[in-house]
């Protein structure tokens, strides 16, 4: 058999630093692709201004010189600048190149120059290689000459300046990025200690105990965890105190029928009799009806806890009045032995619930047993559907001295008590609420099954067996 893979979890400040880095990462970039678009834009603006500024200055500084042919300018490139720009000078007097700084002007073509303005042009070398160069044109007229002057500058060295500037923009973003990671590390892992504390004061935690979690925390974002901590606490203590108290009823309830068992054993052992042996029978019956109700409680139990996993057993709405009548009817049967009339009365109007069909009929059953076996002989016994605009339910009402009212001594010796915990356990799962008075007249004892849903009501029709 292969050992199984142990599972690798995440941890939470792993998960913030990782989203805080990415983040950070998603603004570097945006920095960068900002400060390129800027550089760009800046750049043709810083050299476009270039190229005006000394295409004016060699119209207005330079003299004229007409009549002395072409004057080509050395280009010096010592002394250069990181920022400095190699712009090149064409100028013409009366359509004559007189001054080609770089030798461009047999590679242009020189109908695509204007008399003025700024212009993109392509250069062409010896080998016939294009250049994409960037010019500024102005003309100046004096005197009856004229002279256009042409500034011009490699594109390459443009876009060579603006990714210059854009990379010393970016530069103290990416330097700054490490230092940020490891403070964001710092912090975050700092940050989340009252988180672990917290975790180690519910671990540390006894429930059953009664111990709670202290409510004065120094972050109030923590108050609604704390809260919510100390609520499933509570619910598990109530349910704990409910675990025992039932576990004392079923002891309570399975000694004494136990103990007769044994003692009339004993006695038929010595001396057989016929009403030894029938009191025998009666202790046997009521300790498995116990054992029974304990089944039915561990079934009702299942069935609520797998209702999520198989879809047959999930809650649907289910008619009450079916379920009264189909219980009725196999219970026919015990209400004719202990001479009881029993009856059903629900309204023209079908009610339903949504439930787990077979918790309905557990607990409804129960009621209608308890109802037929502790009440004297000649009893009316009536499960009443109903709806009203307090709610909805059904009802097992008998007109009987019941035998389990409040101090009576049958209450004790008859597992009554039991199956009427069994019905408010079962209730509770159905989201039903068990209530108990005196009901009608001639109605003494009511048990109802109430679900908290608002529908409008219509005649009631009754029917006998």
């Amino acid at each position: 058999m292969k050992p199984q893979a142990t599972e690798t979890r995440r941890t939470l400040w792993r998960h913030l630093l990782t989203w805080t880095l990415g983040a950070q990462l998603v603004v570097w970039l945006v920095l960068v692709a900002v400060a390129w678009s800027t550089s760009l834009r800046e750049t043709r603006k810083f050299t476009d201004g270039h190229l005006i500024a000394v295409a004016q200055l060699w119209l207005t500084a330079a003299p004229f010189t007409f009549g002395t042919g072409l004057n080509n300018l050395p280009v010096v490139k010592d002394h250069t600048h990181e920022y400095a720009q190699d712009a090149a000078v064409i100028v013409w007097e009366d359509g004559r190149l007189v001054t080609d700084s770089h030798r461009l002007a047999g590679g242009l073509d020189l109908k695509a120059i204007p008399a003025q303005g700024l212009v993109s042009l392509v250069f062409r070398d010896a080998q016939g290689t294009a250049h994409d160069w960037r010019a500024y044109v102005e003309t100046f007229a004096h005197l009856g000459h004229e002279r256009r002057v042409a500034a011009l500058i490699d594109m390459k060295q443009r876009y060579g300046l603006a990714q210059d500037i854009a990379e010393h923009i970016a530069e103290p973003a990416i330097l700054l990025l490490p230092l940020v990671a490891l403070v964001l590390w710092w912090t975050i892992r700092h940050g989340l200690r009252p988180l672990d504390q917290l975790s180690d004061e519910v671990a540390a935690l006894d429930g059953f105990a009664g111990q709670r979690l202290d409510t004065q925390h120094r972050f109030s974002e923590f108050s609604s965890t704390v809260s919510a901590i100390n609520t499933m606490v509570d619910t598990l203590q109530s349910q704990a105190q409910r675990e025992r108290q039932f576990a004392s009823d079923v002891a309570h309830e399975l000694r004494t029928p136990l103990a007769v068992i044994t003692l009339q054993a004993r006695a038929a052992q010595a001396e057989p009799s016929a009403e030894r042996l029938q009191r025998l029978e009666q202790e046997a019956l009521r300790a498995g009806r116990i054992l029974t109700q304990l089944l039915d409680l561990a079934r009702a139990q299942r069935a609520s806890d797998s209702a999520g996993a198989h879809a047959a057993e999930a809650p649907q709405w289910t008619e009450l009045g079916e379920v009264a009548v189909r219980l009725i009817s196999s219970h026919a049967q015990l209400a004719h032995e202990h001479q009881h009339d029993l009856s059903l009365v629900e309204p023209d109007t079908p009610v339903r619930v949504q439930v787990q069909p077979m918790l309905l009929e557990l607990a409804l059953r129960n009621l209608i047993e308890n109802a037929l076996r502790h009440t004297p002989p000649g009893t009316q016994v009536a499960v009443v559907v109903w709806e009203g605009s307090d709610g909805l339910g059904v009802s097992v009402c008998d007109d009987g001295q019941r035998a389990d009212a409040p101090g009576s001594a049958a209450q004790a010796g008859t597992g009554l008590g039991l199956g009427l915990r069994l019905v408010e356990r079962i209730a509770e799962q159905m989201g039903a609420r068990l209530e108990r008075d005196g009901g009608e007249p001639p109605m003494t004892t009511r048990f109802t099954l109430r679900w908290p849903r608002p529908v409008s009501g219509s005649g009631p029709r009754t029917t006998s067996t």
